[in-house]
């Protein structure tokens, strides 16, 4: 029997954070509007929310993406609306430069201190309304990179304006697995020489109170 040294139960807790932190959805720390749910990738704009999905039919076909996309060039965003009052106000998208330095984690007020966002804009759809509740875009991704896709929509009875982020990558290398091995490795040596430690004898033992 053994008990935790500080020093242990310190990274005993940092290695159970990591493997929670770990398992958490990427697209869900994505520091915008765009959650992977059921296999179902939903953009939240407020109280709206649109189906979103991603296509590059040039290199991969109709495979459809959540967020990152594999290649430059021609790519299709398509934008099913699953809240009825969006097919009745004007709705615009923009994308750009992810210059905010805040990586995945960017916030709608990270995007608002740019200020203007016309220098950093590689492509842009003016308002528009779709009362087809659909909304398909397409455009030519050149650079490999990270940008920030932005979209906003009205209100359908007053000037309230709804903006939703989301930073996305663009031609990256994906080494997830990563993400997942390494803390399941340092947990798998930490409990591994522990329970080396424990058989050897060598763990501190438990004291007894002194009578």
């Amino acid at each position: 029997m053994f008990v935790l040294t500080k020093l242990n139960k310190l990274i005993y807790i940092g290695l159970l954070s990591t493997l929670m932190f770990a398992f958490i959805p990427s697209n869900s720390l994505a520091g915008g509007g765009l959650v992977l749910k059921d296999d179902i990738c939903i953009l939240w704009i407020d109280f709206y929310s649109s189906h979103f999905t991603a296509y590059q039919p040039a290199s991969s076909g109709n495979t459809q993406f959540c967020r990152d996309l594999p290649d430059t060039g021609e790519t299709i965003l398509v934008l099913d609306y699953l809240h009825q009052s969006l097919k009745l106000v004007p709705v615009s998208f923009r994308i750009i430069r992810n210059v905010t330095g805040q990586g995945s984690f960017v916030k709608l007020k990270h995007v608002e201190a740019l200020g203007d966002l016309e220098q950093h804009t590689v492509f842009y759809q003016p308002p528009v309304v779709r009362e087809s509740a659909s909304l398909t875009l397409e455009f030519d991704l050149k650079d490999r990179g990270e940008y920030i896709g932005i979209m906003s929509a009205g209100h359908p009875s007053n000037d309230t304006l709804y903006t939703a982020v989301f930073a996305f990558e663009v031609g990256a290398p994906k080494y997830d697995f990563l993400y997942y091995l390494v803390p399941l490795l340092a947990a798998g040596v930490y409990f591994y020489r522990r329970k080396k430690a424990v058989a050897a004898g060598t763990t501190t033992p438990v004291r007894q109170a002194a009578g």
